[in-house]
This record gives C-alpha cells, structure tokens and sequence, in this order.
C-alpha cells in the first residue's frame, strides 16, 4: 500500500509518501508546497497554490489513501482559521482524486513515531530518517508529513483488524476509517 502524508501549513506544506508492505515501510518521496512567494493578501490564490500542489503530489505519486494533520486551536484564532483553509485545500484535493482520507492529531503522530507526544521536531526528524532508513534527516515540514503517513501504516492496520475482529468490517465514513473516532 502506498500511504500519502500531508501537514497542511499555509506558508509551506509537507507532504511524504511510502510504501508499506506488511510491517515495512520504505521511503518513496518527500518535499514541501510553498506559498511564501506570494502576498498574505493573495489567500485564494496561495490555496489553488496548495491545492494544485497536492493534486500534483497524487497524479505523480499515485498513493493509495492519504492521512492529514487535525489542525488544533492557536492562541491566534486568525491564525487558525488561516490555517483550517489551508488543510481545507488540502483535504479537497485529496478527496476530489478520489483518495481515502484519515486525520490524525500531532500528539497521536509524535506518539507512533517517537513514543511521546511532547516530542520536538529534531526528534521527529530523527526518528523518521531511523524508520525509513533516510541517509539524512528530512526538513521539518516534510518529516511530519512522513510522520503521519508512518502513523497512518501503524494506525490503520491495527483499526482494520479491530474492525475485523469485532465484525464490524469498514467504516462508512472517510474521516472517521482511522486517526478520528465519534
């Protein structure tokens, strides 16, 4: 399975991609989309920016599902809301190219890759370049990214087989297949 991670910013979002097969998980690709080019003022122009970038990352790619940052709520509710239109732009793209999408909160990513969820983001970095075996560490912005799809492998497996065991087969909803419960 190819699993495709994205940490929505709306200055820069990462984005990581990695194949899983049983419980290995290798490294296809990481990087960045970037809006800092542009003018704060231009906020439809930087989410066609975002969304692009995404539908781009999918058709190069071709994953098979995808997983995305919740956003928490800032001290700076502008910032926040900036923020929700960005994963918003990001969420469309995936879902308009016809991907499952899961959602996972930042405490539940550092937890499955460094085991706490008060990790920084050398930690981070750290820590996905040792599960995937990267020659160097990865920007931070993409190690998320490759953070949340690693969450998603580990994640989703287990919810799947939760499902199977209890008879309750797939959930209907996208948002709620893994990362969000009801």
């Amino acid at each position: 399975m190819r699993i495709l991670g994205i940490d929505p910013g709306l200055r820069t979002t990462g984005f990581g991609v990695i194949d899983v097969e049983g419980s290995a998980s290798s490294y296809v690709a990481s990087g960045t989309i970037s809006t800092t080019h542009m003018e704060k003022g231009q906020l439809p122009e930087r989410l066609k920016v975002l969304f692009d970038g995404i539908r781009e990352v999918v058709g190069r790619y071709q994953p098979d599902c995808a997983s995305v940052e919740i956003v928490f709520v800032n001290v700076n509710p502008q910032s926040t809301l900036l923020l929700g239109q960005a994963r918003g732009a990001c969420i469309t793209a995936l879902v308009s190219s016809d991907l499952p999408v899961a959602e996972y909160t930042a405490l539940q990513m550092k937890q499955a890759v460094t085991g706490h969820g008060r990790a920084q983001k050398h930690q981070i970095q750290e820590m996905v370049r040792r599960l995937l075996s990267l020659p160097g560490l990865p920007g931070p912005d993409a190690a998320d990214a490759l953070g949340l799809a690693i969450t998603h492998a580990h994640a989703g497996a287990a919810l799947a087989r939760l499902a199977t065991a209890s008879g309750l087969g797939g959930l209907g909803s996208g948002k709620y297949r893994a990362g969000r419960s009801r």
